[in-house]
């Protein structure tokens, strides 16, 4: 499918789509939770703009495969305990809008954009110096950087953030990271 800024069409899919995800990205920055109801919201209108951007059947059949693809590219790090259900229900959703190869170019994106936001992340709550060690000691332990059950919701990365950019980047810029 092309990319959103093709049609007038296309330009309002995409700013509801970009909508969705950034109020998704807010609210999991404020309570670290990504409601069922709006990744419903989500699918449900990405399955919709795939119907009507083509043919019933392929569109229909191509939201299916792109939320197929999203969950199973973040499904693992949820079954690591790195992501919570919420950010991975959220880029399956997005993959409704995205396709089977939109959905591997967000998740490309939103994981680029997730290391970049755990560094900062690490950063603001450890410090340089703290950072620094960590970073040491997961190079020789990688298991150092999982996630503590001690951990507060507060304490954890609102990876939502990274989701919806990467999805956003693959919606806007289709191509940008696969030829």
């Amino acid at each position: 499918m092309a990319p959103f800024g093709d049609t007038s069409f296309g330009i309002a899919a995409g700013v509801a789509f970009t909508g969705i995800l950034i109020y998704a990205a807010i609210g999991d920055l404020r309570t670290r939770r990504i409601p069922n109801k709006l990744v419903a919201v989500l699918a449900f209108s990405g399955l919709v703009y795939s119907v009507i951007g083509g043919p019933v059947g392929p569109g229909l059949l191509r939201g299916l495969a792109g939320l197929a693809v999203g969950l199973a590219c973040w499904l693992p790090f949820y079954a690591l305990g790195w992501l919570g259900a919420g950010d991975v229900k959220l880029f399956a959703a997005a993959g409704t809008w995205l396709g089977p190869v939109g959905a591997i170019e967000g998740s490309l994106a939103g994981a680029c954009a997730g290391a970049v936001l755990a560094l900062v992340w690490m950063i603001r709550s450890r410090g340089m110096k703290g950072t620094t060690e960590v970073l040491g000691l997961a190079a020789g332990t990688p298991s150092i950087l999982s996630p503590s059950d001690a951990t507060s919701r507060r304490s954890t990365l609102p990876y939502g953030i990274a989701i919806a950019f990467g999805a956003i980047v693959a919606g806007w810029l289709p191509g940008l990271l696969l030829a």
